[in-house]
């Protein structure tokens, strides 16, 4: 499904659209007569886009553990409360 990008984000989600790897490794660039060494800008582009997908990565497995994270402490809660006793005292 393509997103849809309104202002530099991805629409509906307030967050600035992620550039991917892809796009860093595939940017071309305008040339110009006193321009820079294509070599070096093809060599920082792929060192931006390996540290990209480690960060995309990262993310990735930090959100799972965070999803797994909630559910644990979703069950603990729903086991604590069929545990508890309501309290007999004034309150």
């Amino acid at each position: 499904m393509a997103q849809v990008h309104r202002s530099g984000q991805l629409y509906g989600t307030g967050q600035p659209a992620r550039l991917t790897p892809h796009e860093v490794r595939t940017r071309t660039f305008d040339p110009r007569r006193r321009g820079v060494d294509p070599d070096q800008v093809r060599q920082f582009q792929a060192q931006l886009a390996d540290e990209l997908t480690d960060l995309h990565r990262q993310i990735r497995l930090l959100t799972e553990q965070n999803d797994r994270i909630k559910r644990a402490l979703r069950d603990w809660q729903t086991m604590h409360a069929r545990e508890c006793q309501p309290n007999e005292g004034q309150w």
